[in-house]
């Protein structure tokens, strides 16, 4: 039994999704049990086990791995993400979980300059001293994520605070596959991987992409990284620790140049999916 964590957000209802392709057995676990999982509503589908897990509820989490030997986790960035990450290590390390799937993130090293992944460090390091066997995913930026900046593009502009340093998306789809392979294929399991898109774009790049995309101009403009927190907070209506993040990740982008790797196509046999296909694909979402 694989237990999915996640299994309404992005990444871990597409793994969700995978593993039951793949006929894996799986149980997906959501806090809000009372609403549909994207793409379980279909009659044809068999149907899936769904229980209630809440990492700030231990007792929701004994309940959930019972009876189960692989653990996909993933789980919103977060002031706590430290605390209950490592709760889950801990109860599925007694719970008997054999193997666990981390998702992380780039530059997981105890002095980044990135507060979230110097978070994933600690998280890993505790993953590792727990005894149990694990993966753990690396992705950089999510092309998922690109979604919110239709209110921007709508108004002809993006904003960012790179510069003209090139940076990694990747569709949460591919770590995804990823993250099923390394669940149900025993020569992946066990690694540390960085997964990325199969190109590295600036924002102007961006820009360009979604003016041919759009038909209608935009362009990108280059803040200060404290003009860009702050716009984040007082436009976009970040809390201050997330419009912190994403700074930092811009600033990481600028000051540590990102290249892609080979590692989905390694992993898969297949390249990654593309940021304009993903465009394309969305492209109704960019023209409202």
């Amino acid at each position: 039994m694989i237990v999915v964590m996640g299994a309404t957000g992005a990444t871990g209802n597409a793994l969700l999704h995978r593993l039951l392709a793949l006929g894996a057995p799986v149980r997906a676990l959501t806090r809000t049990p009372h609403r549909a999982i994207p793409g379980l509503t279909d009659p044809r589908r068999p149907p899936v086990e769904v229980r209630y897990a809440d990492a700030a509820d231990p007792r929701s989490l004994h309940t959930a791995f019972e009876g189960a030997d692989r653990l996909f986790l993933a789980m919103a960035n977060g002031p706590a993400q430290v605390e209950l990450e490592t709760r889950v290590i801990d109860i599925a390390t007694r719970a008997g979980i054999g193997h666990l799937v981390k998702i992380s993130a780039p530059a997981a090293e105890p002095d980044s300059p990135v507060a979230v992944s110097r978070g994933h460090h600690a998280i890993e390091e505790h993953l590792r001293g727990s005894g149990l066997t694990h993966t753990v995913l690396r992705p950089y930026a999510f092309m998922q994520n690109l979604l919110r900046l239709a209110p921007a593009v709508d108004r002809g502009v993006i904003l960012g605070a790179t510069g003209d340093a090139p940076y990694n998306h990747i569709d949460c789809r591919d770590i995804a596959d990823v993250a099923a392979a390394a669940l149900t294929r025993p020569e992946v399991a066990g690694g540390t991987y960085v997964l990325t898109g199969p190109e590295a774009v600036t924002h102007s790049e961006l820009a360009s992409k979604l003016t041919a995309l759009t038909g209608r101009r935009i362009r990108y403009v280059d803040l200060t990284p404290d003009e860009l927190r702050d716009d984040l907070i007082r436009h976009a209506h970040m809390p201050a620790w997330l419009a912190e993040h994403v700074t930092e990740i811009q600033q990481l982008a600028a000051s540590r140049p990102e290249a892609p790797t080979t590692t989905v196509a390694d992993i898969l046999g297949r390249p990654p999916r593309t940021l304009d296909a993903f465009l394309r694909e969305h492209r109704a979402h960019f023209r409202r």
